[in-house]
């Protein structure tokens, strides 16, 4: 066997299968990612951002965005009780926030969004939080998703600016999850990242604020989550932290490298002339067309339903409705020991075979129940969990009905409402005939 030429070396060395050698794909890489994968995401970025700057030198390729984001937030992380390490994270949040948090050692600083104005990032609400934070942990970073998971909402430039002059002013970190910036379709929204806005407010803003933001193959359109493979960009950090990033990727030695491959082709789809061109191209002119459409249509069945409200989605894969549940079910998950909406998600998968999130797992504070139900599934699967939701959640309410007027109450109208003023659902006498 004759020895491998420095060509076929190099491409094992940087898990590249050798087309003369047959090699295949599965060696390490360098800790941080392909180089050849990380300048395709340099130039997108440039592309993305109307040619912002990009580097690959920034560029760090993890095991999905999760771990990209556990790095940053362990070496964020020190201190006890008043100086451990705080995050601003918002209410609510992607449902695996909150354990990763935990799990890095550091305190979450909850900031509502605001739902009745679809979702969005209110600048008081963030002063609020950050006073009320002082004085039990040391608040370090702001996380946010944008476009939201899991509410959908699509943040325009001032509130993009706002968030960052906060983050300015309080010096915190910009940790930026992105995710989905590739399923905007709401109305007259499109993406911008926070790495482009930072940019186009001026030299005091760029040349300061720090900023990691994620992107993964678990976006909308690619879908492929179960590749585990994501990136993040340091924008501002100083040197020396860079290289503890790169140490701490080394605990991974390195994302695999289908993954990686996969990122390269997130970043640098196919171009016109391209064989797969024209697939590639309806394919996600599809899954956006379904989206937006599945969008649409849930939050019109869901509004329909008594004691349910849904803000419309602009972007990302869920729709984030409110339930106005009657006091004698939430009673009821109190004697069980539940939230009331999780036991709501266990009698809807027991009787309807329907798996939604329960809100609670979003950072959820009680007296608040949501669900979580993803849109990213073809339009007929939608409109069957639709009708299978809405005929579990008509059956719910015309039993706690019927079981009212059975204790006596022969009004019109059924009112229930939680003393602290968190809930009034009233049902109309005329569901009984549904």
């Amino acid at each position: 066997m004759s020895a491998p030429s420095a060509a076929e070396r190099q491409n094992s060395s940087s898990g590249c299968p050798s087309e003369s050698s047959g090699a295949p794909g599965g060696s390490y890489t360098e800790s941080s990612g392909l180089p050849h994968v990380k300048q395709s995401i340099a130039e997108f970025i440039m592309r993305r951002d109307a040619g912002v700057p990009s580097y690959a030198k920034d560029i760090f390729i993890s095991s999905g965005s999760q771990r990209a984001l556990m790095v940053i937030v362990e070496l964020l992380a020190s201190g006890e009780g008043e100086t451990q390490t705080g995050v601003l994270t918002p209410a609510p949040c992607p449902h695996t926030l909150p354990a990763l948090l935990d799990e890095a050692g550091v305190t979450l600083v909850p900031y509502r969004l605001v739902e009745e104005r679809g979702w969005a990032v209110d600048l008081d609400e963030l002063h609020r939080a950050l006073s009320a934070a002082r004085g039990r942990c040391n608040p370090r970073a702001i996380y946010i998703s944008n476009p939201g998971n899991p509410t959908g909402h699509v943040q325009d430039r001032k509130s993009i600016e706002q968030v960052i002059q906060f983050a300015a002013a309080q010096r915190l970190l910009l940790l930026v999850d992105e995710v989905y910036q590739d399923s905007v379709y709401g109305l007259e929204k499109g993406f911008i990242s926070y790495k482009r806005v930072l940019f186009e407010m001026g030299r005091e803003y760029w040349e300061t604020v720090e900023l990691v933001s994620f992107h993964s193959t678990s976006s909308a359109c690619m879908g492929e989550c179960g590749l585990r493979s994501g990136y993040m960009e340091l924008v501002n950090m100083d040197p020396e932290v860079t290289h503890f990033v790169e140490m701490m990727l080394c605990i991974d030695i390195s994302a695999p490298v289908t993954g990686q491959l996969a990122l390269d082709l997130m970043v640098n789809p196919p171009k016109p002339g391209d064989p797969s061109y024209v697939t590639h191209t309806q394919e996600i002119l599809l899954t956006r067309s379904t989206m937006s459409q599945n969008a649409q249509r849930a939050q019109e069945i869901l509004n329909d339903l008594p004691g349910v409200s849904c803000e419309p989605a602009m972007g990302g894969i869920y729709h984030y409705p409110r339930l106005q549940l009657p006091s004698e079910f939430i009673a009821k998950a109190k004697k069980l020991e539940v939230e009331a909406d999780v036991l709501y998600c266990q009698k809807l998968l027991e009787e309807e075979g329907v798996f939604v999130g329960a809100g609670c797992q979003n950072g959820e504070t009680a007296g608040n129940h949501h669900l979580r139900l993803c849109i990213l599934v073809p339009a007929d699967t939608l409109e069957e969990v639709l009708a299978r939701l809405g005929s579990f959640h008509l059956r719910l309410v015309e039993n706690v009905f019927r079981q009212r007027c059975e204790d006596g109450d022969t009004e019109g109208n059924i009112v229930t409402e939680q003393e602290e003023g968190h809930m009034s659902c009233r049902v109309d006498r005329d569901l009984s005939n549904t």
